[in-house]
């Protein structure tokens, strides 16, 4: 499910890094993370919807790689953005 352009700019600009910042892995895992609530919710109501439950699993790989990568290059953004989204890594 696609985010609103309001939620998708206050994404990010809560988690930018400077004015001009869209595409930093901090802001990507933030969009990823609001995007897997909305789906979250989602299937609460449509347990049967298998395709999208497909591209649930394919978000949630994208951010974990996404992860993964902040985590090697920057462990002490790593932790801070988790703590901030509430994840459970």
């Amino acid at each position: 499910m696609p985010l609103s352009q309001e939620k998708k700019s206050g994404v990010m600009t809560e988690f930018r890094r400077g004015p001009s910042d869209t595409g930093s892995p901090e802001v990507q895992i933030a969009l990823l993370s609001e995007r897997i609530s909305g789906l979250g919710q989602h299937f609460a109501s449509h347990a049967g919807d298998h395709s999208s439950r497909r591209g649930l699993v394919k978000l949630v790989n994208q951010r974990r790689k996404l992860l993964d990568y902040l985590k090697a290059s920057k462990p002490a953004k790593y932790q801070e953005i988790v703590e901030r989204l509430g994840l459970r890594r």
